[in-house]
């Protein structure tokens, strides 16, 4: 039998039944769209927070106080010295050293014209704007200081400086931040939100004010920009280098941001992975169609299999046309599947523009491929059925 007969023979045997094909390879089609859909959603989202993770730089070390020691609890946060400004301002001076931001996080009220918000307090240096790659949407960023000593200043974010102001600009205007008075120095553009945390409802004052507005010792971390074409370890070396002398001893903890979002990628990738392996569950479903419509066809045709093997056709021939019936709606599911994936991802991008999808064609492609081996596999038992009856009894039993 050469094999372009085969294939009609197989394609005929399938329309002879339409709606009960329909209905088997639909139940593959609906795994791959999961798949598919799935695992757009899970590469949008990793896409998206790795996207304004990067926003902020990646040629960045990040120093905080303390070290993780072993002790009979577990890892114990311990730290001999806290970081400090004078820390930070070192730091800046490092050869390759581009920009360095000292942070320390809190909140109070912020009071403006009779109107008052409880908002996030930021205190930070000068040069946060260049290294965070902050664009003013009015005014400027926070001045440097002089003499050991910052200005009043503080910087709004978008959505903050809306809600006090209004449309009216607030550059130039006093505001009252924890109590103590301010001279507005500039409005941020907008930023978004990062992983739940809104930036542009921030206001942001120096760094020492803000160590005398939270009445603390010492930052709670310090980023420090390096220079293109630096390797990320050679610099984290320097900097642990310094701190080590000025502190006496390693009493503080370092990760740079390609590490940051190295191990986020990770993360989010085995999460993508896992979402897709809860969408192949549903290919299992398709599975079980094919094999119970592939063993029914078996003792449909009982008759026919007898007369094909009465007529020459091997066991192996037998074998090889149930087998290719399987194959072929597995992979016409997994076709429908492909279509059905990208209809739904075009259409939620449609209605919900936020979502974020980005399509994987390697993993789709992997999950049709997976669809054709999970076709094979449920056909292979009924197939391998098919091609051990005897021409005989096959003929003796189709034609009772």
């Amino acid at each position: 039998m050469r094999w372009r007969d085969g294939l009609a023979l197989c394609g005929s045997a399938l329309l002879s039944q339409p709606l009960r094909s329909l209905l088997t390879l639909l139940g593959v089609a609906i795994g791959i769209a999961a798949v598919g859909l799935l695992t757009a959603m899970g590469e949008g989202l990793r896409g998206r927070v790795l996207d304004s993770f990067a926003q902020f730089g990646t040629r960045v070390v990040t120093v905080r106080p303390g070290t993780l020691s072993s002790g009979g609890m577990g890892g114990v946060l311990a730290s001999a010295r806290p970081l400090s400004i004078a820390d930070a301002e070192a730091l800046g001076r490092l050869p390759r050293a581009e920009a360095v931001v000292p942070i320390i996080q809190g909140n109070g009220d912020i009071q403006a014209g009779g109107r008052q918000r409880r908002v996030d307090i930021l205190g930070t240096g000068s040069q946060l704007a260049a290294a965070w790659r902050v664009r003013m949407d009015q005014g400027r960023f926070l001045p440097p200081s002089r003499d050991g000593r910052t200005p009043a200043y503080v910087v709004l974010g978008a959505k903050l400086a809306r809600e006090l102001f209004g449309d009216s600009s607030p550059v130039g205007r006093r505001v009252r931040v924890g109590g103590a008075s301010f001279r507005v120095a500039g409005v941020m553009e907008a930023k978004g939100n990062l992983l739940g945390f809104d930036l542009d409802d921030i206001a942001y004052i120096p760094v020492d004010r803000a160590e005398q507005l939270f009445n603390r010792e010492g930052l709670v971390k310090v980023h420090v920009l390096f220079e293109a074409g630096v390797p990320a370890p050679a610099f984290a070396e320097s900097v642990r280098r310094l701190l080590v002398e000025r502190h006496g001893r390693e009493d503080f903890r370092m990760t740079t941001q390609d590490d940051l979002l190295g191990s986020l990628n990770r993360i989010l990738a085995s999460l993508t992975l896992g979402v897709a392996a809860l969408g192949g569950i549903s290919l299992l479903v398709g599975a079980v169609g094919i094999f119970t419509i592939m063993t029914t066809t078996v003792e449909e045709r009982t008759a026919e299999v007898g007369l094909l093997r009465a007529i020459g056709a091997g066991p192996r021939q037998v074998l090889g046309l149930f087998l290719t019936e399987a194959t072929l709606l597995s992979v016409s599911g997994g076709v429908l599947g492909l279509a059905l994936a990208l209809v739904l991802v075009v259409s939620l991008r449609g209605w919900m523009p936020g979502l974020p999808l980005e399509p994987d064609l390697s993993l789709v492609l992997m999950a049709l491929g997976l669809s054709v081996l999970v076709g094979m596999g449920a056909g292979l038992a009924p197939a391998r059925r098919a091609a051990r009856l005897h021409p005989v009894e096959a003929l003796r039993a189709g034609g009772s």
